[in-house]
């Protein structure tokens, strides 16, 4: 492998005259040549030694933060590990507790840009579902494990596509929780040894964060969603019975593994030349993404409204597994999907009239489920309306709750803008305080006399508005009034004229911010307790020279 021109070379094995392992296709005749592919990325990772080892950071810098900057702009993903058993699928997806892979470090970096968000006006959500598909059954691993075990059922929307039935979406609000839940499912998926690897994968692992971005804009009173979906799959490797020599039951896990894998091959080969495969004539349904489990509930990743990587893991071990590996991987690179943009944009009207509307709805569903509850007689029909009935109950709670979201950013907002009137009304107050040439006592008396007047009315209105203003710097100037020794003559009376025109002017901006603040006062709660009320509001205008 070559960093430089990701290029891939497969080099055939040289021939030894007793040996005993060679491969069918040599056994048979053919001569094996050398193979070389092109990918958009390739990593050598077999010897630590060697000059160009790709370590696990390495991969995640080249795929992994790219589709997370993909998932923070509304685009679905889904990244799947293909390849031999053995081969290190499991350790690309998951690592080791010193080496991690990409979906712990998925999870890691989605959460250090969450609480790095520059915004404060939007709000996360991140939920989280980890299931298995083992022996073409769904199991989930986020449930204890039962004996019998217990399957889910699969069902299709005609918006959401293919969906696992009751299974279990857990919300995590950090870095911790979510980690905690990809342990848990670890511990709970389905591995065995077999001959060429003591532990063996026996399953398909699929594991999906959903992240949902609200942005709630004030000054137009308009919210907005993005939705985006990572799914990271962990597939079991391709195996040959003679290979890994397992019996029974190892024997149809084999078989199961191997028919999903074929069926995924099948369907990347129709996504990647589809007139070759179909034909003019046929339709896209020709595609069999029913034939497995597994590609009917990958079926949007693979060729829907999804961007999507394969990581082909492939070992020296075996020419012919690593030669179809390649040339999976291969046809993989021609399929285009149509990824688009998740989102949705409302007013809050529009919103408060849907809220309104889930409301009663839930309220009718409720008696619903209450009346059939009580009924003995409910088809398997019934039963399904039922749940599809209690799934909209759970979509339409979890939409009230993001509303509620919404509804605390826009207070956070408006106290913000409160808490800068304060410190505008604050500077406006202080700068009552600027030195102006000082007047007679006589000419300042008349001025004096209306001036107490309007601050007593004024004082009434301070102490019933806002208890957390703050003007108690104005109170010490009260004590150059006080003595008369500090008051000079010679100033003329246009002079203090000028002075009072300017205290009416500000009295006039602080009478605006007290009604301001008043308004705010009755839409909301009250942001602070009443503090220590200030008895006076404002003092006599001096000079402190």
């Amino acid at each position: 492998m070559d960093p430089r021109t990701q290029m891939t070379c497969l080099q055939a094995p040289k021939p030894k005259p007793d040996d005993q392992g060679k491969p069918k296709s040599q056994a048979r005749g053919k001569i094996l040549e050398d193979k070389s592919f092109t990918f958009d990325n390739s990593f050598w990772s077999h010897n630590e030694e060697d000059e160009h080892y790709a370590h696990q950071e390495d991969v995640y810098n080249a795929l992994g933060e790219e589709f997370l900057d993909h998932n923070f702009e509304g685009y679905h993903t889904c990244i799947f590990a293909y390849g031999q058993t053995g081969a290190g699928k499991s350790y690309t997806m998951m690592g080791t507790p010193d080496k991690p892979g990409l979906i712990p470090r998925t999870c890691e970096d989605l959460f250090q840009r969450i609480e790095n968000s520059p915004s404060p006006d939007i709000s996360y959500n991140v939920r989280v579902s980890y299931f298995e598909v083992y022996n073409e059954h769904v199991r989930d691993l986020l449930v204890p494990r039962t004996d019998p075990p217990h399957y889910l059922r699969i069902r299709e929307s005609p918006s959401e596509g293919p969906y696992v039935k009751d299974l279990t979406e857990a919300t995590a609000k950090n870095y911790a929780e979510l980690m905690n839940f990809m342990r848990k499912g670890d511990v709970s998926r389905t591995t065995a040894s077999t001959k060429m690897n003591d532990t063996s994968s026996r399953s398909h692992a699929v594991f999906t964060i959903t992240l949902k971005q609200i942005h709630h804009d004030l000054s137009t009173d308009e919210t907005t969603e993005r939705t985006a979906r990572i799914r990271l799959v962990d597939l079991a490797g391709s195996e040959r019975a003679k290979s890994t020599e397992a019996t029974g039951a190892r024997l149809r896990e084999g078989a199961n593994i191997n028919k999903s894998l074929t069926t995924l091959g099948r369907v990347i080969a129709a996504l990647a030349d589809p007139k070759k495969l179909r034909g003019p004539r046929k339709s896209k349904e020709q595609v069999p993404y029913r034939d497995s489990i597994l590609t009917w509930l990958l079926k949007d990743s693979l060729g829907g409204n999804s961007k999507t990587a394969m990581i082909a893991c492939i070992a020296p071990a075996d020419y012919e597994e690593t030669l179809s590996t390649l040339r999976y991987a291969d046809q993989a690179k021609n399929i285009r999907t149509r990824a688009r943009v998740n989102q949705d944009q409302m007013s809050a009207a529009e919103r408060d009239r849907q809220i309104a509307e889930m409301t009663e709805t839930i309220r009718t569903l409720q008696l619903s489920v209450s009346q059939a509850a009580l009924n003995q007689r409910a088809t398997e029909a019934s039963d399904e309306r039922l749940e599809e009935y209690q799934q909209k109950v759970e979509k339409m709670q979890r939409l009230m709750e993001e509303n509620k979201m919404v509804s605390e950013c826009k207070i956070r907002q408006l106290q913000t803008e409160n808490d800068a009137l304060r410190m505008h009304l604050k500077l406006a107050v202080e700068s009552l305080k600027n030195p102006i040439p000082p007047i007679t006592f006589e000419q300042r008396k008349p001025s004096i006399t209306s001036l107490q007047d309007e601050d007593q009315a004024l004082n009434l209105d301070l102490e019933d508005c806002e208890g957390s203003l703050l003007i108690s710097d104005v109170e010490s100037d009260m004590d150059f009034w006080e003595d008369d020794d500090t008051i000079t003559e010679g100033v003329t009376d246009q002079e203090a004229q000028q002075m009072q025109n300017h205290m009416h002017d500000l009295l006039g901006d602080l009478s605006v911010f007290k009604r301001k603040l008043a308004t705010d006062h009755q839409r909301f709660r009250p942001i602070e307790e009443h503090a220590t009320r200030k008895r006076r509001a404002l003092g006599i205008l001096t000079s402190n020279r």
